[in-house]
C-alpha cells in the first residue's frame, strides 16, 4: 500500500512539473527571449559603432585622393604623363597645361564592410520608445537579434520603399506599441555612413492579411513601412505603418534622396556589404506566421529536454532521502541546476514552432 501511494504521489508531481515546464515555456516566450534580444542588441550596437568610426576614418583618409590630371586612369600611382604607364597598365595619354586640383572620392556613397548578422541602421521612435539596431533580412533568426529590413526593398533615404519588419511581443517586442502611432510621428534612422534620415507618419496605421505582399511594393518617392503582427499575442493579421522622407537630420533643406545607384568603393576596399538598389530578382514576401520551424533544432531540444528530466529525477531522489528541514534547500539548489538545460533547451524549442512577429 505504501509503494503503491507513492508512486501515485511521484505520478503526480511529475504531472504538475510538465504542468510548470509549459508555463515557464510561456514566461520564457514573453519575457526570457527579451534577455536573448538585449544580448544580441548590444552585440549589435557595438558593430554599428565600428563601422561609424570606420567611416569617419575613410572619410579623412589620403588615400581616397587621385590626381584628377586629364587622361589618367584615376588609379592611385598614375602619373598621366603622356605615354606613361599607370598602375593598371594601361597606356595614358595627356593634352597640356596645368594640372587641375586634386578630387575627392564622394565618401558618403561608400558603404563599410558589415559584419555576417551585423547591425546596417540605427533605428529611433521617441514617440514609442524604440531604439533598436536593425539587420539585414527577416527570418526568425534575423529577427531574435532585432527589427529586420526587408530583403530586396529600398534602403532609407532612397527612391522607393524602405521595409522593416520587428516582433511585437517576444524579442524585445520592439513593435509592440506601433499601433500608437499617429500621423506626423517622426521615424529617424541612422545609416552605415552616419547619415540620419527622418521620416514622418503619413497616414494612421492599418491591418492587411499575412499574404497582402502590396504594402511592400516599390514607390516612386521615399517611404519607409514598418509591419508587425496583429492582434497582440497573436499573428492572424498584420499591422503596417507608412511614413515618408521629410530630410535629412541637421539639414535645413531636405536633400535630394539618394539614387540607387551603384556606390563608390574606395581602393583596397571589399565590395559594399549593403545594396544600394532596391531591385531584386525575386520580389519581398511579408513575414508569415505560415512558414515551418527550423528541423535542425529538434536535436538540440530532445538533448536538452534529457538532461533536464534525468537532473530533475535526481533531484528527487535526493529530496527521497534528505530530512525533511533540509528539502528547502534541496529543492533551490535542485531548481538552480535544472534550469541551466531548461532555458537552452527553451531557446531550441521555440525554433521549432512557425515563424510569427
Amino acid at each position: 500500500m505504501g509503494a503503491a501511494r507513492r508512486t501515485t504521489r511521484e505520478i503526480g508531481l511529475a504531472l504538475i512539473t510538465l504542468g510548470v515546464v509549459v508555463l515557464l515555456f510561456v514566461v520564457y516566450q514573453l519575457f526570457g527571449t527579451n534577455i536573448t534580444e538585449a544580448r544580441n542588441q548590444h552585440s549589435l550596437a557595438q558593430q554599428f559603432n565600428a563601422a561609424l568610426h570606420s567611416t569617419e576614418a575613410r572619410t579623412t583618409a589620403s588615400p581616397s585622393t587621385a590626381t584628377g590630371v586629364p587622361g589618367s586612369t584615376g588609379v592611385p600611382g598614375s602619373t598621366g604623363v603622356p605615354g606613361s604607364t599607370g598602375a593598371s597598365g594601361v597606356t595614358t595619354t595627356s593634352t597640356t597645361g596645368p594640372a587641375p586640383a586634386a578630387t575627392t572620392v564622394p565618401t558618403e556613397d561608400v558603404l563599410p564592410a558589415t559584419p555576417a548578422g551585423g547591425a546596417i541602421e540605427h533605428l529611433v521612435i521617441k514617440s514609442i520608445g524604440v531604439d533598436k539596431y536593425v539587420v539585414e533580412g527577416t527570418n526568425e533568426a534575423d529577427l531574435r537579434r532585432g527589427p529586420g529590413h526587408y530583403t530586396g526593398t529600398a534602403y532609407p533615404g532612397q527612391v522607393g520603399n524602405a521595409a522593416i519588419a520587428g516582433h511585437r511581443t517576444t524579442y524585445g517586442a520592439p513593435f509592440f506599441e506601433l499601433n500608437k502611432l499617429t500621423v506626423g510621428d517622426a521615424i529617424d534612422i541612422t545609416d552605415l555612413n552616419g547619415r540620419t534620415w527622418v521620416y514622418l507618419v503619413s497616414q494612421a496605421p492599418i491591418v492587411v492579411n499575412p499574404d497582402d505582399v502590396s504594402v511592400l511594393d516599390p514607390t516612386p518617392f521615399p517611404q519607409l513601412t514598418l509591419t508587425t503582427c496583429n492582434p497582440i499575442f497573436s499573428a492572424s493579421t498584420r499591422l503596417v505603418v507608412f511614413a515618408r522622407l521629410k530630410g535629412q537630420a541637421g539639414l535645413v533643406e531636405a536633400p535630394p534622396a539618394v539614387s540607387p545607384s551603384k556606390p563608390t568603393v574606395l581602393p583596397g576596399d571589399t565590395s559594399p556589404s549593403q545594396p544600394t538598389t532596391a531591385t531584386t530578382t525575386a520580389p519581398p514576401t511579408l513575414v508569415s506566421n505560415l512558414g515551418q520551424g527550423r528541423s535542425s533544432a529538434w536535436l538540440p531540444s530532445i538533448l536538452y529536454g534529457l538532461v533536464f528530466v534525468v537532473l530533475w529525477a535526481g533531484t528527487r531522489l535526493a529530496i527521497n532521502r534528505t530530512r525533511r528541514w533540509r528539502r528547502l534547500s534541496a529543492y533551490a539548489v535542485g531548481i538552480a541546476v535544472c534550469a541551466v538545460p531548461l532555458w537552452f533547451c527553451f531557446e531550441n524549442v521555440i525554433l521549432l514552432l512557425p515563424q510569427s512577429i
